[in-house]
């Protein structure tokens, strides 16, 4: 069986079993396709199947081109990675800590940049401990406010965030969180533009990422994939909204750094092929070759590393990014000093500079991360490039 038949059944049988309503994977090697493959519907109603040109929901893989965004003003000497993150956000002057048993006392300072990119700021994500109680509340605001229409600006949304007390001093732990949304609320006050407007600028537009943004415009909704959740009965749309974004016919007022962008498996592969090839795309540079090789290095200290969740064992964390830094201890066919992330909604992203490789996923359906569709996937491409079939 040819790599593009293995992969397409691996495809197939995930939409089989209601791991997911449709997938589609891109490999690329040394800036060249290697397999594309589909399966599945983008609307499962409609009978509309997914397609190359389907548009999906980033979610967390938004997070790395937040990432390039920061290095572009840090090379133009616009942001100190030491800077204080409140230098920025006033939000975050005079910062505090909130322990489990939801004691409050004064934080030692605000985080640096630099810990925002490792995820060690000692911020986090709505949840139920008590530093993320605080931050539900600014969400569920937010998320208020964007059913009624309007919205919170990224800058005030995130000085608003700044506000409420961190979960641990900062540069002590790794705690996945909003750091790269407080990243995009920087670099809009660092350059002077919107987010949304620096990213398309600078990024987007270079690459020719003609389908990347943070809504989809009227043209293109046909090519917006519905998502799905999964329940007793199968896989049902799932219309909510997950950390502000869940409202896409329109430019929003917050410009998620960690979760809003919307793209293509094509557009995202322009990203892909940059970062592989030192920060070069089609003759155009968009970061420096020093820029790469720092975003894509293991920015934790062994102890700190201990805080990852126990999925991304072999592991380490660079910045806004996951860096192999031990094959062995993967849960499958790994290389060392691959890079990338994923999505929420089951988008995938990872590149092994040592090989010139791409792999790309996009998925449609809730609560998926790294699934085991997409690591089926990786043990069947890389398998075939060790035989030398790619």
């Amino acid at each position: 069986m040819s790599l593009h038949d293995t992969v397409t059944a691996i495809l197939a049988a995930a939409v089989e079993n209601h791991e997911c309503a449709g997938a589609n994977v891109l490999i690329r090697r040394h800036g060249e396709e290697v397999l594309y493959t589909q399966a599945g519907m983008a609307n499962i109603a409609q009978k509309r199947p997914i397609q190359r040109d389907s548009i999906f929901r980033l979610y967390s893989q938004t997070k790395p081109v937040t990432a390039a965004a920061v290095m572009i003003l840090v090379e133009r000497g616009l942001i100190d990675l030491m800077d204080s993150v409140d230098k920025y956000l006033p939000g975050f002057r005079n910062p505090k800590v909130v322990d489990h048993r939801g004691c409050i006392t004064k934080a030692n300072r605000a985080p640096w940049i630099m810990e925002l990119l490792g995820m060690t700021a000692g911020l986090c994500y709505p949840d139920g401990d008590p530093a993320g109680q605080y931050a539900a509340r600014v969400f569920e605001d937010a998320h208020e406010q964007i059913k009624a229409g309007a919205g919170i600006p990224t800058v005030e949304f995130m000085n608003r965030l700044g506000k409420q007390p961190l979960s641990f001093q900062p540069g002590t732990h790794w705690r996945y969180s909003t750091c790269a949304d407080v990243l995009g609320a920087v670099v809009e006050v660092a350059s002077g533009m919107r987010f949304g407007d620096f990213l398309r600028k600078e990024i987007f537009e270079p690459l020719g990422m003609v389908d990347t943004a943070f809504f989809v415009p009227e043209s293109k909704v046909e090519r917006f994939v519905t998502c799905y959740e999964r329940g007793e009965n199968g896989l049902t749309p799932w219309l909510g909204m997950n950390l502000a974004c869940g409202v896409y016919d329109r430019d929003p007022a917050f410009e998620s750094g960690g979760a809003g962008l919307v793209s293509t498996l094509e557009d995202y592969g322009r990203f892909a092929d940059m970062m592989l090839n030192r920060g070069i795309w089609n003759g155009k540079r968009i970061l420096s070759a020093k820029s790469v090789e720092f975003l894509t290095t293991p920015q934790l200290s062994d102890d700190v590393r201990r805080d990852l969740w126990d999925s991304l064992g072999g592991y380490s964390y660079g910045k806004l990014c996951r860096v192999c830094v031990d094959p062995g201890q993967v849960a499958g066919l790994a290389m060392k000093d691959e890079y990338g992330w994923d999505g929420w909604l089951g988008s995938y992203y990872a590149n092994f500079p040592n090989e010139g490789m791409t792999i790309l996923s996009m998925q449609n359906t809730t609560n998926t991360g790294t699934s085991a569709m997409v690591r089926k996937v990786r043990n069947a491409v890389l398998a075939a490039m060790s035989r030398g079939e790619i």
